[in-house]
């Protein structure tokens, strides 16, 4: 690894880990009263709109999505049962999200695809003591991505199951489904609403054709989509679209997949399972390539006393009020690190200056799989933008 900023190394972060795990030990010490909280190539660099920074605000550590308090960072729920390997027991799982909850967590994602619906019964499971307190989100229709109504319904059933619970707080659609109009999407999840079995409607990596469609049939109250400090397709429309409308930004991967806490390398070794093997931007040459974005990261951590990814989590609090990321982690320490950012204030200065040296690194490598990539909307999908306000789903036949 070398010496000075190359060696951004396991070992440096775990040295950040004792300092930064505690920046939010205020915070995290209000959580315990807070069951009271209601609980590529370059393709990043085509962001025309640039949001203006935030900063010399105070970061909430809490969130809104419509009628949904949540804390200001939630907790994705894939990688314990999913995408990369090895894999949570049940008893590791119940710990780690319960003692997400008990430092400040309060906002859970999951889907019924994440390990055939394994995430599910174990957030269910884990939550059950405080489910009143928390937020949970789920989502239906990624392989198949089947959105037909009936097969909304009686998935959501399951989910329910799973879940244990009465209703499910946020409904997401998981991927935009080609063959069923969004119209008929958003009118099925609104009579989930009518039955009391979902709380709010979102949408995954959804363009703003697509947004503005379903927003108009069901109110949508959030759009999960990937969006970090490395990746900023997002706001090419899809921010300015969730702005516009009163809509939450739930970013996915914010924390560039782990990349960003420097313990990733050119030698690094991936399990044969792992789905960043695939993903151009996790080679050995563009991890090499693309290891100055860590140190931009890295240098301003060590004057905040925080660790990389506490600063690109900051970043993205401060860019609006109302995106709420979602990082996953199989460990506890990661998630109470993450929690943790939740207390880093960063004044403008200090986001231009991030935001500057992002410019001066042109990102190596596509951020996903070419079969990952083309699952997403236009506007979505890296290189679109959505045509005629209409998305990748079709149009009702009453059109």
């Amino acid at each position: 690894m070398g010496t000075g900023k190359d060696s951004v190394d396991g070992a440096g972060r775990r040295a950040f880990l004792a300092t930064a795990c505690g920046v939010g030990a205020g915070l995290m010490l209000a959580s315990k009263t807070a069951s009271a909280v209601a609980l590529a190539t370059n393709e990043t660099r085509a962001t025309p709109k640039t949001p203006e920074p935030r900063g010399d605000e105070e970061p909430s550590t809490r969130g809104t999505l419509r009628s949904l308090e949540v804390s200001a960072i939630g907790l994705g729920c894939m990688n314990m049962v999913r995408s990369n390997p090895p894999f949570l027991s049940r008893e590791d799982a119940l710990f780690l999200i319960r003692d997400a909850y008990e430092h400040g967590i309060t906002f859970f994602d999951s889907a019924q695809v994440y390990g055939e619906g394994q995430s599910e019964s174990f957030l269910g499971e884990a939550i059950k003591p405080f489910r009143d307190n928390v937020i949970v989100a789920t989502k239906f229709g990624y392989t198949p991505r089947d959105s037909r109504p009936q097969h909304i319904r009686e998935t959501v059933e399951q989910s329910l199951v799973r879940l244990k619970t009465d209703h499910i707080d946020l409904l997401y659609q998981h991927r935009v489904d080609p063959q069923v109009p969004i119209e008929d999407v958003a009118g099925a999840v609104q009579d989930l609403i009518a039955q009391g079995k979902v709380r709010e409607f979102g949408l995954s990596e959804a363009g703003q054709g697509t947004i503005r469609r379903a927003h108009a049939v069901c109110p949508v109250a959030a759009v999960q989509n990937e969006y970090s400090f490395w990746d900023r397709f997002a706001e090419v429309e899809v921010l300015g679209t969730c702005k516009e409308l009163g809509i939450g930004l739930v970013p996915w991967s914010p924390v560039g997949k782990g990349f960003f806490s420097g313990d990733i390398h050119p030698a690094t070794f991936f399990h044969p399972q792992d789905n960043r093997r695939s993903h151009p931007r996790f080679s050995a040459e563009a991890i090499r390539a693309n290891r100055g974005i860590v140190e931009v990261l890295f240098d301003l951590g060590l004057t905040k006393k925080a660790t990389p990814n506490q600063i690109a989590l900051a970043w993205l609090l401060h860019r609006e009020e109302f995106i709420v990321p979602i990082p996953g982690s199989k460990n506890p320490l990661h998630v109470r690190e993450n929690a943790g950012a939740m207390a880093v204030h960063l004044s403008a200065e200090e986001i231009a200056e991030l935001n500057d040296k992002f410019s001066a690194y042109p990102i190596s490598g596509a951020r996903g799989s070419k079969q990952s990539e083309a699952l997403r909307d236009d506007g979505a999908r890296f290189g679109t933008r959505t045509q005629e306000g209409k998305g990748m789903s079709p149009w009702p036949s009453r059109h």
